[in-house]
């Protein structure tokens, strides 16, 4: 793929900080190699409301890393090498939502995801507020829609989800209900 700057890098060349059960820095290895080897590294996930507080919900595309053609409730990728996790969230929801002028996203909490077939990784849970119109990054977003919170519970059984953004949306659920 290509820009009007040139070619776009690969991705599997990022450089991720890899991690360990603690969430303790043990070294940095290119996202590549990261997914090839399942080596734990730090995620966000950030849940977008837009100003009538509904639920930004799309479909990855089908040229995704990981997870390609799912569903997902939640906005968001890996956390590069030297880079915050609060810098990462802001980063990542302003490309996937194709927003400049976006307020920060406020943490609410972080959780070991492990699918245990050698996916695991750090999950660094946000929520943020939109209310400018979005303009999906088409590498990225195949189909989106914002949902109330009834219209997405209704379809968690309906549509074949990310498994990680399913197991942040139940953990906060919980959070909030706590």
């Amino acid at each position: 793929m290509t820009t009007d700057h040139g070619p776009l890098p690969d991705p599997r060349d990022e450089i991720l900080t890899v991690v360990d059960e603690n969430d303790e820095v043990i070294g940095e290895a290119p996202r590549g190699e990261v997914y090839a080897r399942g080596l734990r590294h730090r995620c966000v996930f950030i849940q977008v409301r837009d100003a009538e507080g509904r639920v930004f919900v799309h479909r990855r595309t089908a040229t995704k890393l990981v997870f390609p053609s799912l569903y997902d409730m939640f906005v968001g990728g890996v956390v590069g090498a030297g880079e915050s996790c609060d810098d990462a969230a802001l980063r990542e929801a302003q490309e996937e939502l194709g927003v400049r002028e976006l307020p920060r996203p406020t943490p609410l909490f972080t959780f070991l995801f492990d699918d245990g077939a050698g996916k695991s990784w750090w999950a660094y849970l946000y929520e943020v507020r939109c209310e400018t119109p979005v303009n999906p990054q088409a590498e990225e977003v195949a189909w989106h829609a914002f949902l109330t919170d009834d219209e997405l519970e209704r379809r968690l059984a309906e549509w074949e989800w990310v498994p990680d953004g399913l197991a942040a949306h139940h953990r906060l659920r919980a959070f909030r209900a706590s």
